[in-house]
């Protein structure tokens, strides 16, 4: 297989190119004999600024997991210490500084998700999660402009997007976060002494720091190691990916249900179907080949195919088999499937609760101004009733024999409250 000019004898190269997540590296064909040759040990990092990740960074994992597949060794680098600095790549303000206190929940939230998707151990291939707070914060600020300050140059780094976009804009940014690619280059040095790791991967808009890091290991220890990265992942109207109206897609079923989940995907547009069973699955390639070659309502069955798939990795494939059979007892039968979101709400407050105040209160959205605009716009439904009144509010006879309320905006989504 060829790659460029490059004639790709390695599985893992083979299979990042065939799957759609090779956008730049830094010496491919270096990188495809070092994977041919051997064990290759390869990072990406992860920063701590929320509870859980979200599906905006379940292509990273993606690609730890293809390393793992074939035959490499992934490291987990989880961000203890750069969270406390805040990366600037492709931000236009600064980000919120975090507590300690804070960063440790974060990471204690986020740890259980890699568990889904990459097998941990003492094996040569097995993966290993680390903490950068445990080198970062033992480097003295005077040793480390020592150390590694003398490596970069005010004029290269400068040069970089994540910096060069936010001056551009003339968005101010702090000298904290301009050291970030530093200390993610240091990263990188201490990974490769540490664990032998000579391959960092992620998005698009870290390129700079990951170039910056592989310079880093030339300079200082003459080690030859490698950057990669994907190309800027977003939908085929352009929206960014991770997001909707309802919010964030997390990855942590505390913060998102399996069904919601599920119909994340299932909600995919026809163009992008092809696409994300090659990235966010382990469907094999002439099956995705058959799926998106379906068109019309059949490209609905390629679309159901990814959802199982991708939900099944993360959440089990019962719960992506209860979502499915949620989804056909929504909206073929007007039912509501167990899967559902459910609140469980006392009976008491249901009866005279505003319509408007229990899509907020199910989740369905972020403000009653927001539930009124949807009541006037005609899609709301209690029951499968559409509710015109902005004033509605709900009745002791909307519970059901089950003692639940569903709840609907628009065809897709739908939320339960359940009388307890």
């Amino acid at each position: 297989m060829l790659a460029g000019r490059i004639m790709i004898r390695s599985s893992l190269v083979r299979t990042l190119q065939d799957r759609g997540y090779i956008h730049q590296c830094t010496h491919l064909a270096e990188l495809d004999a070092a994977a041919q040759a051997g064990v290759v040990t390869g990072y990406i990092g992860f920063d701590m600024t929320a509870p859980s990740l979200h599906v905006g960074n379940l292509v990273q994992i993606m690609m730890l997991r293809r390393l793992q597949q074939s035959g490499g060794k992934p490291i987990v680098l989880l961000g203890g210490g750069t969270t406390k600095i805040g990366d600037p790549s492709g931000k236009d303000e600064s980000r919120k500084m975090l507590s300690d206190a804070d960063i440790a929940h974060n990471m204690a939230s986020i740890r259980g998700v890699f568990e889904k998707f990459l097998i941990f151990g003492d094996g040569s291939t097995d993966a290993i999660i680390v903490n950068n707070d445990d080198w970062l914060s033992k480097l003295g600020y005077v040793e480390f402009l020592r150390e590694y300050g003398t490596h970069f140059t005010i004029n290269r780094m400068l040069s970089f997007d994540s910096v060069k976009l936010r001056l551009e804009r003339e968005q101010p940014m702090t000298f904290l976060e301009f050291n970030y690619m530093l200390m993610q280059a240091v990263d990188f040095l201490e990974l490769n002494r540490r664990a032998g790791c000579t391959l960092q991967m992620g998005g698009s808009d870290q390129w700079g720091n990951i170039v910056n890091g592989v310079e880093l290991c030339r300079r200082v220890d003459g080690k030859e190691v490698f950057g990669l990265t994907t190309p800027l992942l977003a939908t085929a109207s352009g929206a960014k990916m991770g997001k909707t109206a309802a919010g964030a897609v997390w990855l942590n079923a505390d913060m998102l249900s399996a069904y919601e989940y599920w119909q994340y995907w299932r909600n995919a547009e026809d163009a992008d179907v092809g696409r994300f069973l090659r990235l966010f699955t382990d469907v094999p390639l002439d099956e995705i080949e058959r799926l998106e070659a379906r068109d019309g309502a059949a490209i609905n069955d390629a679309k159901i195919a990814l959802a199982n798939a991708a939900t099944a990795m993360l959440h089990g494939a019962e719960a992506a088999r209860a979502a499915e059979e949620t989804a056909r007892a929504t909206f073929a039968g007007g039912g509501a499937g167990a899967a559902l979101p459910t609140v469980e709400t006392p009976r008491a407050e249901i009866a005279g609760m505003r319509v408007a105040d229990a899509l907020r209160r199910a989740g369905l959205v972020e403000s009653n101004g927001e539930a009124k605009r949807h009541i006037k716009a005609g899609a709301v439904a209690v029951n499968n009733i559409a509710i015109t009144d902005e004033l509605a509010a709900l009745s002791d006879g909307d519970i059901d024999a089950e003692n639940i309320v569903k709840l609907s905006v628009g065809k897709k989504r739908h939320a339960l409250l359940r009388a307890v």
